[in-house]
């Protein structure tokens, strides 16, 4: 199973990315996806869900900038990512796990997101 993150860079304060995750998971419809971040000297933490029928979740700190979905026909997860703050500075990580399931049991490489003020 290969979970592989793109898109992240450096951005200025207020601009916009989309970061992407094409996924290696079968069948990719049954499997719930999350993006994760982590910031340097601090814990990673949830940033957004999105479940197999598409019900969605987000941190507080990113609902109203931020917006997941999933493709199953391409077997990617997307976050878009409007408005960033410096605060946003973390390398993101996305993550799968099995729809039956609570656990992500599969990690991406992660993509790094760099936000100057």
């Amino acid at each position: 199973v290969q979970l592989q993150a793109s898109g992240g860079g450096l951005v200025q304060a207020g601009d916009s990315l989309r970061l992407s995750c094409a996924a290696s998971v079968r069948p990719f419809s049954r499997y719930a996806f999350a993006w994760f971040r982590q910031a340097p000297g601090k814990e990673r933490e949830f940033v957004a869900s999105i479940s197999r029928s598409g019900y969605i979740q987000y941190a507080d700190s990113v609902q109203d900038r931020f917006t997941i979905s999933r493709d199953n026909a391409k077997s990617a997860v997307y976050l878009q990512m409007r408005g960033l703050k410096p605060d946003d500075t973390a390398v993101y990580y996305c993550a799968a796990r099995v729809a039956t399931t609570t656990a992500y049991i599969y990690w991406g490489q992660g993509t790094l997101v760099t936000v100057s003020s």
